[in-house]
């Protein structure tokens, strides 16, 4: 069991007159009527450790999409100001936390794991409450920030250079990891405990410090997390937390990188808002770590298992509400087999059981994130109308006049939506190249193999991807054929291990990975050090010992038969 103690590394508590420290006090609830009983918190950005509110005075409140009278809490609405104290926190933070070493780093982090398994239940109901994901789906979410917790705990002790050896004489080559500086940690609301952590764990594991905004969307699970972070041992300064909108706190920390002040960016959003993040890093020659959108295709084969493959389509399609970035976009059909794949597709989706998760058992996928999601999802289903899609399913927002039977609970309450199927897309069609975020999956026949992997590699984005298949050179040929950054052979388009490398390529990413070893390369530079021993000056590729050929007059044809 491990304890809890204030690590050695803090610098005092470094508490300011009035403000209080967050380890120093416990929640504060605010007067609240909510409908279901629930309480409603006072949030706090974090800056040095401290509590913070917005310097204007400025919130904002969080509301639970499922039941939108309930509101969780009310939070600052952050500012230039306080996005800037924040980066002047985690600046002033990052030569202690640097010089830490890194196995220590790890034992901080390994507490925060062990801190969340602790709290786990906790933390997840909190998580349904906030953004509506099933508890099955938000148990998966805690637990992918655990992994990486645990993942990284060890990294601690294995982050590695190298020894090089020199061209020349008496003299050591060295490479060694070294930060970067203050990152700036941006990531969506649908993932709000595994996406941060899997930036934010291995930025400090590699000695950097943070400036966190949190998804508008989902404060309060920020700050509990938070929270939690800071009761591992972490050092004041080290992880900030600023609260507020993106066009407004997540701006004003993308526009803090023209300043000199951020020497990282990582940012989990749309395609759109990336390209702009990554212009504002290539002029100042600042690091940009970008997962964006996805219109990722599953393909359907003959030889596939066809139950099998129809659970993998179903859920990749209407999991979390089809709104993740690997949430199945175009799913491709092979001809021979499309009549029997869909009608086994659509009996499922007709029987779809859709609401709260929280009240409601069995049930496969919640609200929408939150209102904005939900009218941007419409507008979307308006694009594959007017494309020219056949709609086989869905009505779009439910009301309890209008709704599926599958629906649990009363549809006035929450932001709901049918799960829908569009039939008969082509690539010439808008809605064959668009995300689309939420439950829908459009419907592409394919003629054979080769027409398959061209649809699959037809849209501007290349995240996620998936084929189902019992022929063993249909996989090969798929794998090595598919421009994306992570494939699904006989699975689904979406899951992701702690271990194992995510992003994409083309319009879904610009080539970094999250999670694994390989995020390491996001988080740290390499340092090339010359150690010259000989006590005097040797120049490489000048200096260097030549050693020449020496010829012999051998006839070697004579030892062949010929």
């Amino acid at each position: 069991m491990f304890k809890r103690r204030k690590d050695s590394i803090h610098d005092g508590d470094g508490t300011r007159p009035g403000m209080a420290h967050v380890l120093s006090t416990g929640l504060e609830f605010l007067e609240h009527n909510n409908p279901n009983g629930n309480p409603c918190v006072k949030g706090y950005n974090i800056i040095n450790g401290e509590l913070k509110q917005a310097s204007s005075g400025a919130t904002f409140r969080s509301t639970n999409p499922a039941w939108l009278d309930d509101c969780l809490g009310e939070f600052p609405l952050s500012n230039e100001a306080d996005v800037h104290e924040a980066l002047d926190a985690a600046r002033a933070a990052f030569p202690g936390w640097a010089a830490t070493p890194a196995p220590t780093r790890g034992q901080i982090i390994g507490n925060m794991g062990r801190l969340l398994m602790e709290h786990k239940d906790a933390i997840v109901a909190i998580e349904t409450r906030e953004i509506g994901k099933t508890l099955k789906e938000s148990a998966g979410s805690v637990q992918e920030a655990i992994d990486t917790c645990l993942f990284f705990q060890s990294e601690g002790r294995r982050l590695y250079g190298q020894t090089v050896n020199s061209e020349l004489p008496d003299k050591e080559l060295f490479t060694y990891r070294r930060p970067l500086g203050v990152c700036g940690i941006i990531n969506a609301c649908n993932f709000p405990a595994a996406v941060p952590f899997w930036k934010m764990i291995p930025a400090i594991m590699c000695g950097n410090t943070c400036v966190w905004k949190s998804p508008q969307d989902a404060p309060l699970l920020s700050f509990a997390l938070a929270r939690i972070m800071h009761e591992s041992g972490l050092p004041n300064g080290v992880i900030n937390l600023v609260h507020g909108k993106g066009s407004g706190a997540g701006q004003h920390l993308v526009d803090a990188v023209d300043k000199g002040m951020v020497n990282k960016i990582s940012f989990t959003g749309s395609t759109a808002v990336g390209k702009m993040i990554g212009e504002v890093c290539g002029r100042n020659l600042v690091s940009a770590s970008l997962e964006l959108g996805g219109k990722n295709p599953l393909v359907i084969m003959p030889s596939a298992n066809m139950d099998n493959a129809v659970e993998g389509a179903y859920w990749a399609g209407f999991g979390t509400a089809g709104q993740r970035c690997t949430s199945l976009g175009n799913l491709i059909i092979h001809q021979d087999i499309y009549d029997e794949f869909m009608s086994k597709l659509m009996a499922k989706v007709e029987s779809t059981t859709i609401g709260d998760s929280l009240r409601n058992e069995g049930v496969l996928y919640g609200p929408m994130l939150s209102e904005k999601y939900a009218v941007d999802f419409l507008k979307d289903l308006g694009m594959c109308e007017t494309s020219g899609a056949t709609k086989l399913y869905g009505k779009g927002r439910i009301t309890n006049d209008n709704k599926p039977a599958g629906f649990r609970g009363d549809a006035a309450e929450g932001v709901y939506m049918w799960p829908h199927v569009y039939a008969d897309v082509t690539e010439d069609m808008e809605c064959f190249h668009e995300e689309i975020f939420g439950p829908v999956i459009t419907v592409v026949k394919a003629n054979d193999f080769e027409h398959a992997l061209h649809l699959a590699n037809a849209s501007p984005y290349g995240l996620s991807s998936a084929i189902y298949t019992n022929d063993r050179l249909e996989a090969y040929r798929f794998k090595t054929g598919i421009k994306a950054g992570m494939t699904g052979i006989n699975n689904s388009t979406t899951g992701a291990e702690a271990h194992l490398p995510f992003g994409g390529v083309k319009g879904s990413g610009n080539g970094t990975r999250e999670s694994g070893i390989w995020v390491i390369e996001a988080y740290s530079y390499w340092h090339a050090v010359n150690d010259e021993l000989s006590g005097k000056l040797q120049l490489a590729q000048m200096d260097v010992d030549e050693i020449e050929i020496e010829e012999a007059e051998v006839d070697w044809t004579a030892l062949s038969n010929g």
